[in-house]
Formats: C-alpha cells, sequence, structure tokens
C-alpha cells in the first residue's frame, strides 16, 4: 500500500477500556492467532453444510441436478449477502465484538435446527430443513464481516511493524479458513455419506458451540473498536452537500477548503486529524463542491453537516465509488468458484473414487482445492512477495489489485480447462455405452479433473485473499466492517450469477430439444457451460484491467495533518 501515517505516540489513539478505541496493550498477534483459530472452527461448520449440500438435494429430498445446484447457489448467495446487514449493525451501533457473540449463538440454533431436520421424522419435511439452512445464513451474516475485521484490528496501522505484519496476516488468515474448511470436506463430508446427516450435523453444532466457548474464555486478550453510528450518514451528508452547492465554483464563489473537524469517532479534533485526514484526488470532482466554504457557511456559527463537509469526509465517499468498477468486475470469478459445489461434485460422482479398497465421496475431491490454497498462501508468502519485493521494492511484492487480476485470468483458464475434461468424459461415456446410464461408474479416474480443482485453488488464492485486503485496507475505517461485507457480496451475487445463468441456459437450450444440463449428465453438455463461463470471464477480465488502471490508492494527507496539528 502507499498510503502513509503520520508517525504518532501509540497512545495517541488508545483508550481505557470498554469498546472506546483500542485497549493500551492489548491486540497483535496472540489475539489474531485466536481469532483465527475461532475462525477456522466455523468455518469447519459452514463446509460441512455446504460442501455436500448438492448431495443431500439431490439424494435424500429427491431434486432434480438443476434445480439442485440452483438451490445450492441460492444459500450460498444468501449467506454472502446477509453479512452486508451484519456489518451494518456491527459498525454503526452494536460492536464487532458483541455481534460475533450474538450471530454465533443464531449460528448455532440452525446447526442445532439441521441436525433436527435430519432424523426419521422430519426427513421427509423439506422446508423446515431449508428454515434450519437459513437460519445459518444468518447467523453467518453477523459472524463473517466482524470477525475478519475485528483479528486485523488487532494490529495497529501507527506502529510500522504491525502494519508490515497485517499484510502477512491476511495471508495467514485465509490459511486458517482453508484449514478449518479441509477438516470438514475430509471428516463431515465422509460422515454425511457413509455414517449420516445427523451425525455429521451434530459434529458441526458441537465443534461451533466449542468456538464460541473459546472465543469468549479470550475476551479479554482483545482490542476493540468502539461503534461509531451509521457511517453511512456521512455520505448521506456529502452527496446532499454536492448536490446543493452544484452551481458554486471553487475559485469564485468558495473561501477555502474545509481540511478537518475531528467529524467521526471520539478523541479531540487534533487527534482525528492525525489519523483520519485523506489527501484531496482529482476523481470524481464533482462531490468536491461540499467542501466549499460560501457565504452562509460563514456566516454560521455552527456547521450545517449538510452543507459543509471537510475533504476527508469526501475522500472517504471516494474510496466507496473506486471500489465499486472492482466489485463488479469479480462477480464473474464468484459464478466460476461456485462450480466446485455444485457440477465438479456431480462430475466426480461418474468416475472411479477409489483409493484401494476405499471409496471416498465425490464432494470429498475439494480437499484437491484446499491442499492447493494451503501449498499456494504459504509459497506465496514466502517465495513470491519476497521475489517480487527484489524487483518492484514494494512490501507486498505485487500491488493487491494485480493479486486479483491473476486470479480472475487464472478462473477463465479454470473453465477453459474445465471444459476440456469434461469433453474428455464424455467422450468415455460414449465409447463404453454408458451414455444412458447415469449411476454407472465410467471407467475414468477422478483424478483426471483433478486440474480444474487445482486452477480454482489459485485463482481463489490470488483473488480471494487479494479482496480481502483491498476492502479492509481502501475502505473508509469507520466503515472496515461493511468493506469485508462488500468483498463477502462479490461471492454472494456471483452465486445468484450462476444460478441465473443456468436458468437462462436451460430456457434456452430447452428449446433447441436438448437442454445442456440434465439429471443424466452423461447427456447433457456441461463442457459447453463451462465455455460459456470461460468465455464471461475473458470479456470480464478486459473490464478488470480498465478499472485497475483507473484506480487511485487512498492516501493520507501527511502535509495538510502536519501543519493543522502545529496550531
Amino acid at each position: 500500500m502507499d498510503s502513509q501515517l503520520l508517525p504518532i505516540s501509540p497512545t495517541a489513539a488508545i483508550s481505557n477500556g470498554g469498546d472506546g478505541g483500542k485497549m493500551a496493550r492489548k491486540g497483535g498477534w496472540k489475539s489474531a492467532i485466536f481469532i483465527i483459530f475461532v475462525e477456522m472452527a466455523e468455518r469447519f461448520s459452514y463446509y460441512g453444510v455446504a460442501g455436500n449440500l448438492i448431495t443431500y438435494l439431490t439424494t435424500v429430498l429427491g431434486q432434480p441436478t438443476a434445480t439442485a445446484a440452483r438451490n445450492v447457489n441460492t444459500f450460498l448467495g444468501v449467506s454472502a449477502l446477509f453479512p452486508i446487514l451484519g456489518a451494518f449493525l456491527a459498525d454503526s451501533y452494536v460492536g464487532r465484538f458483541k455481534t460475533i457473540v450474538v450471530s454465533t449463538s443464531v449460528y448455532i440454533l440452525g446447526l442445532v435446527m439441521l441436525v433436527v431436520a435430519t432424523t426419521a421424522p422430519l426427513r421427509r419435511y423439506g422446508a423446515f430443513f431449508f428454515l434450519a439452512l437459513y437460519t445459518v445464513s444468518v447467523g453467518e451474516g453477523g459472524h463473517k464481516p466482524c470477525v475478519q475485521t475485528f483479528a486485523a484490528d488487532q494490529f495497529d496501522d501507527d506502529l510500522p511493524a504491525e502494519k508490515e505484519a497485517k499484510s502477512s496476516f491476511f495471508n495467514w488468515w485465509y490459511l486458517g479458513i482453508v484449514v478449518g474448511a479441509t477438516l470438514a470436506i475430509l471428516v463431515v463430508i465422509y460422515v454425511e455419506d457413509f455414517v449420516g446427516w445427523t451425525v455429521g450435523y451434530g459434529m458441526l453444532a458441537a465443534a461451533t458451540v466449542l468456538a464460541l466457548a473459546v472465543f469468549l474464555v479470550g475476551s479479554r486478550t482483545y482490542a476493540r473498536e468502539a461503534p461509531v453510528g451509521s457511517p453511512f450518514t456521512s455520505v448521506a451528508h456529502v452527496v446532499a452537500a454536492a448536490v446543493r452547492k452544484r452551481r458554486l465554483s471553487e475559485e469564485r464563489d468558495g473561501r477555502g477548503i474545509l481540511y478537518g473537524d475531528g467529524e467521526s469517532g471520539g478523541g479531540s479534533d487534533r487527534e482525528q486529524l492525525r489519523t483520519r485526514a485523506l489527501a484531496r484526488t482529482n476523481q470524481f470532482r464533482f462531490l468536491d463542491k461540499a467542501t466549499i466554504i460560501d457565504d452562509t457557511d460563514a456566516c454560521s456559527e455552527k456547521r450545517n453537516p449538510w452543507r459543509l463537509c471537510s475533504v476527508s469526509q469526501v475522500e472517504e465517499v471516494k474510496l466507496l465509488l473506486r471500489l465499486i468498477p472492482i466489485w463488479l468486475s469479480c462477480l464473474t470469478f464468484a459464478a466460476v468458484i461456485a462450480q466446485q459445489g455444485t457440477f465438479y461434485t456431480k462430475q466426480g460422482a461418474t468416475l472411479d473414487r477409489s483409493l484401494g479398497s476405499f471409496h471416498f465421496p465425490p464432494a470429498s475431491f475439494q480437499v484437491v482445492t484446499s491442499i492447493t490454497i494451503l501449498v499456494s498462501v504459504a509459497l506465496y508468502d514466502r517465495v513470491l512477495v519476497p521475489a517480487a519485493r527484489n524487483l518492484t521494492g514494494l512490501p507486498s511484492g505485487i500491488t493487491v489489485l494485480q493479486r486479483i487480476g491473476a486470479g480472475l485470468f487464472f478462473s477463465t483458464v479454470t473453465m477453459v480447462v474445465a471444459g476440456v475434461l469434461e469433453t474428455k468424459r464424455l467422450r468415455v461415456a460414449e465409447e463404453n455405452g454408458l451414455l444412458d446410464s447415469p449411476t454407472a461408474t465410467l471407467p475414468m479416474t477422478i483424478w483426471w479433473i483433478a486440474p480444474q480443482y487445482i486452477l480454482t485453488g489459485l485463482s481463489d488464492v490470488f483473488t480471494i485473499v487479494g479482496l480481502q485486503e483491498l476492502f479492509y485496507d481502501q475502505m473508509p475505517v469507520q466503515m472496515r466492517s461493511t468493506g469485508a461485507a462488500l468483498y463477502l457480496s462479490v461471492v454472494g451475487v456471483g452465486n445468484f450469477l450462476s444460478g441465473v445463468l443456468i436458468t437462462i441456459v436451460q430456457g434456452v437450450t430447452a428449446k433447441s430439444g436438448h437442454q445442456w444440463l440434465v439429471n443424466n449428465l452423461n447427456r447433457s453438455h456441461l463442457n459447453y457451460f463451462y465455455w460459456l463461463l470461460a468465455c464471461l470471464g475473458a470479456v470480464n477480465f478486459c473490464i478488470y484491467v480498465y478499472a485497475a488502471k483507473a484506480f487511485v490508492y487512498k492516501k493520507m494527507e501527511v502535509a495538510a495533518m502536519e501543519e493543522a496539528v502545529k496550531v
């Protein structure tokens, strides 16, 4: 990151407890690692549900493959969109710590309901199962955006050593998530398929209860940020002031620019100037009208926030606007990775999954992606970053936007390769006379489709971790939980996009007399669907490159702050 902060004493932004500011001598890696462990347990539970959901819907509830895939996409999408509400409540009113505790309790309730829904008396009642499923989504909504941000809050940006550690933290945070997901894929999915769904979901509920207990035990070690009221009110102030003064000219009508007024958070104006002031940028200049001090403002004894805003307030709104094109250009990527939990699993169900005398569930093959991520994150942090740092001089080796772009490129390649491998699978089915035997095991090992899982993992490592860091670092400080929710919403909307594409493809291809996606995968044209996603990904990548080139990273107005602090 090229943003710079004015060096100040670590105690300048530290308060003495409660939820107000960062508490003295708390936080750091000792707390962050603790929270990473809690997140691992939560991810263990989530992937124990999501990773094998299509199998439950098709085998227990008897849904058609395309319908089940849409339902999985909807669940994943809702689970990734609820965090926007959870983040808003945490940032504005409740605080991250309390939001995590309440939402995790709701999460546990949903898992217990899933245990009940899969017992013999209720197994046929799909409505109760879906009620339980979406209760889990509600719990996910508060937990997911707050835990990551809460862990990142343990590092003080005003201390160079901790600021550098934070960049590494995002890699290891994601590594912890993958460890939790991998354990679920290897252990829970096997239990669900070969022991029973009730036992499998019971394991998830127990793990989440333990995670909440561990989180509460460590509560005294955490640094906490206070909720600051609705951050969107400040956004509304800027828009309203800019519209009201749209006809004014800074040179002709203005009497100066309001560089800072301690408008947010606690502490004195001087402390706010040292920690909040953002440099003025040339993008979205129409919003700068909100900073013009006209005759009305000059004669007023008290600043009207709906008429006059600081440069920092305006620049915070610009930060949000800059992130929108990046957000939009990552949706196709999310639609690509959504295939892993749906059609990848159905492909694997038709292939030979034996390891000697042991046969593993098709959904468990997602462990290939998990292992790829585990290895890639370690190599990225320990090998690629140091090597790139020597070439670029950047602490992170490459920029966050370059990292995201690499992931988008890999996602497009993933769909090309997946289409080629599916064509191979269809050829094997035809050559062996198994086109009309959808439950037969083809004489083709599941390891044939390992490349598409590996590429999915690579694209995930680059794009998801990059989005995490971008939406944390480039969001206004008081909206960082919201930033985490927005990056998660990329995955959510991408899953909805996948579901919409399935519906469109089914409708269009039905008119030709042969749908691409039918229950008998050997008679489907899943390869065509993959190639369609590859084409969309290629177009999307070009759009992203354009958006990334226009992006302006957040910068602090060091000179302005120093001058203001002297006054």
